[in-house]
């Protein structure tokens, strides 16, 4: 029996990595999948997306994420539920997810927040190994291209966690999960 697997998305900051890794642990068998730890494991030519973006950024990132889906496959098909953690857009799932996830079980959710509970987020916290001011124009551009209107996002749990705890977070998705849009 193949396991779920779930994309959490969001902006830099909105707590993908922390739920993502407090969602796997709601399962027997869970593998949390980063996409920016597949990106980290380039040794040499690695590209910034801090940096202007170019072409060879955009070619790194879609290396990872197809690497991510194939990685969740293959955990989905062992029974492991997976999850995606990446910044996507529906688009990005459609045309570079899906057609390695195939007829899986995809549950997709996006955290947001308002910019100033984001950038505080950012600025405090450790799970970095650089200094996350450095994202702080990123945060914001990509904020501001965010448009929560449900029909941009067919199928997608579009989630505020300004107010929510993590474990309410982790329900909230478990909850969609069961009873998907």
């Amino acid at each position: 029996m193949t396991g779920p697997v779930f994309v959490i998305s969001g902006v830099p900051g909105a707590g993908k990595s922390s739920v993502a890794a407090a969602l796997m642990g709601q399962f027997p068998r869970g593998i949390h999948i980063p996409v920016d730890t597949i990106r980290s494991w380039v040794v040499n030519g690695y590209a910034d997306p801090t940096r202007p973006w170019n072409s060879e950024t955009e070619r790194q990132f879609r290396l990872a994420r197809e690497n991510a889906a194939r990685m969740a496959a293959d955990y989905s098909d062992a029974g492991f539920a997976a999850t995606i953690d990446d910044v996507l857009w529906p688009r990005d799932v459609k045309d570079i997810l899906v057609p390695f996830l195939g007829q899986r079980p995809i549950y997709r959710a996006f955290l947001h927040a308002p910019l100033d509970v984001i950038n505080h987020r950012n600025s405090t916290r450790t799970n970095k190994n650089f200094d996350t001011a450095v994202l702080e124009d990123t945060i914001r551009m990509l904020h501001a291209r965010v448009d929560l209107d449900p029909a941009g996002w067919p199928g997608w749990l579009l989630l505020d966690t300004s107010t929510l705890t993590l474990p309410e977070t982790v329900n909230a998705i478990l909850t969609y999960a069961a009873n998907p849009l």
